[in-house]
C-alpha cells in the first residue's frame, strides 16, 4: 500500500515539475512572446527528454548512474525555477518531497 501511495506521489511530482517550469517560464521577465515560449516550451522540452529517456516505458534504456544524473536534472531544476521564481518554500517542499521520493524508491526497488 505504501509502495503505490510511493509511486503515485512520483506521478504527480511529475505534474508538479512540469507545472512549477511552465510557472516559471511565465513569471519571467521579458516580452509576451518569451514569457509563453519559456511558459510552454520548458515543460515540453522537460516531458519530451523524461518520456524519451526517463520514464519507466522509455525508448532508451540509461545506465543506472546516467539515469540518476538525469532524475537529478529532471526533479532539480523545478524546484530550481521555483526558487527564482520566488517561491522559496515551495521549492523547498517539492526539494524534500522529492528526496524522500528518490530514497523510498531505492529502498523499496521501485
Amino acid at each position: 500500500m505504501l509502495q503505490t501511495a510511493n509511486l503515485l506521489l512520483r506521478f504527480i511530482l511529475e505534474w508538479c515539475a512540469l507545472t512549477a517550469l511552465g510557472y516559471w517560464g511565465f513569471q519571467s521577465s521579458g516580452t509576451l512572446l518569451k514569457k509563453v515560449t519559456l511558459g510552454i516550451g520548458a515543460p515540453l522540452l522537460l516531458a519530451v527528454i523524461w518520456g524519451m529517456l526517463g520514464s519507466p516505458g522509455a525508448s532508451v534504456k540509461l545506465s543506472t548512474y546516467v539515469h540518476l544524473l538525469l532524475e537529478i536534472i529532471v526533479f532539480g531544476l523545478p524546484a530550481l525555477a521555483l526558487y527564482v521564481a520566488g517561491k522559496q518554500s515551495l521549492a523547498l517542499i517539492y526539494g524534500l518531497l522529492v528526496v524522500m521520493n528518490r530514497f523510498l524508491m531505492f529502498i523499496w526497488n521501485q
